[in-house]
């Protein structure tokens, strides 16, 4: 008999952007999390799910698909040995209760995939560890591209592979709170990579399990990242009363008495709140202390990778831009575009193209129509084209021109070039 094409996963493949290869690496990725061995799928294995040659996958890969994809292996088209196709589909999951139980789920898998002899899995830091490793990888993807909804699925794959974690053996409490720490980070990091793609809706709901997850993780310095990014989320919302609110929250902490560090971002954060509310007074008080208090922090002190990979002089630099482009100190936001860019290391790639999109901006405002029409060209295409938050700059950008200069040669320059680049008039 011929097999019968899986057109439920090839469905949800499609709508979700996945490949046969990306499906195949994003469930390795989970089963190496979920048991501490490299998954062997290659984009052949997806095709014989897809062409319908293997209709129940092993127990351990529909833990992982379960973890990559937030949906049972029945709701994903495949089919349990001894049930015919014909039969009728079981109701579906009601999708909270689905994510709520998922690492469950996984853990019912691989614990029947074990053999029924082996004693139960002692949970250790070394699985901490490679999860740690895991979020490494991940702050280092968002540096370099940032808002991708890859990157954001990605991290909530591994936020539910720590959770799973946790029900898959015996653990002490300091590896529990650690795996709780994992799972935070990791939903931060889905959050920040909505934010910076402009799927808010999405963000908050990222927000919500972070911040849960974070208060059992007993971590500090995690909690400071979500309600810091909370601070950042509700500023690009438009919403400044709330966005202090959140930012206050991350201060209040006593991690920012302990590392002048934290308190430096925490301040550089509500400078750029402070700006986008029109406070000039406040914006130049936040700035000072903020470097006053990056200054007074040592460079020897243990921080966690998120902090390290991202927060210096140049992003103080760059929160600076932010906030003085949004009071309209159009030379004052030059003068800190290029003290960022001075600055910033080499992996920050997405920072760089927010950082020159907004220098070509206090450019114009300026009067430096040619210079700011060659700044705003210069972004790398690739930011220009796939990074949310660089495109709608550059939008405004070519709209701001045409307003200013209409007729002018730069005007012109910069249409075709939008024209070769995304196809129309940016």
């Amino acid at each position: 008999m011929k097999p019968t094409r899986n057109r439920t996963l090839e469905a949800w493949m499609d709508e979700h952007g996945h490949s046969s290869n990306s499906l195949a690496e994003a469930v390795n990725q989970a089963l190496e999390t979920l048991t501490g061995k490299p998954g062997g799928l290659d984009g052949s294995s997806v095709r014989d799910w897809k062409a319908g040659r293997v209709r129940w996958p092993k127990s351990a890969t529909r833990a992982a698909l379960e973890l990559v994809t937030g949906l049972p292996a029945t709701a994903l088209g495949f089919v349990p040995r001894g049930r015919s196709t014909q039969d009728p589909a079981p109701q579906q999951e009601d999708p909270m209760k689905r994510r709520l139980f998922v690492s469950g789920v996984a853990a019912s898998a691989l614990a029947a995939a074990a053999p029924a002899n082996s004693a139960p899995r002692r949970i250790g830091m070394s699985d901490v560890e490679r999860l740690q490793q895991r979020f490494t990888d991940v702050v280092a993807s968002d540096h370099r591209h940032g808002g991708q909804l890859n990157i954001e699925k990605h991290a909530s794959t591994l936020a539910g592979s720590a959770l799973a974690l946790q029900e898959s053996g015996s653990a002490t409490e300091r590896v529990r709170k650690h795996l709780y720490g994992c799972a935070a980070a990791f939903r931060s990091s889905a959050m920040w990579a909505a934010i910076d793609g402009r799927r808010f809706d999405i963000a908050v709901q990222h927000m919500r399990e972070a911040q849960a997850l974070a208060e059992m993780s007993g971590d500090p310095a995690i909690k400071f990242r979500i309600w810091s990014h909370a601070g950042t989320m509700y500023r690009h919302m438009g919403r400044p009363a709330q966005a202090l609110a959140a930012n206050n929250v991350a201060r209040s902490l006593h991690i920012n008495r302990r590392d002048p560090m934290f308190a430096s971002l925490g301040l550089a954060r509500q400078m750029a709140i402070q700006g986008a509310a029109g406070d000039p007074v406040g914006t130049r008080r936040a700035y000072d202390e903020a470097q006053d208090a990056m200054d007074r922090a040592d460079p020897g002190e243990y921080r966690p990778v998120w902090l390290n990979a991202f927060y210096d002089q140049a992003e103080l630099d760059s929160l600076a831009l932010s906030a003085y482009s949004a009071l309209g100190d159009w030379e004052k936001a030059e003068y800190h575009a290029y003290r960022c860019l001075a600055g910033l290391r080499p992996h920050m790639r997405r920072s760089k193209a927010i950082t020159t999109s907004r220098l070509a901006r206090a450019q114009l405002e300026q009067g430096a129509i040619e210079e700011a029409t060659a700044t705003a060209m210069s972004v790398a295409t690739d930011a220009a084209t796939q990074h949310p938050r660089v495109a709608l700059m550059l939008n405004d950008f070519g709209a701001r021109l045409n307003t200013i200069a209409p007729k002018s040669t730069a005007a012109e320059t910069w249409t075709d070039y939008a024209r070769a680049t995304w196809g129309k008039v940016a």
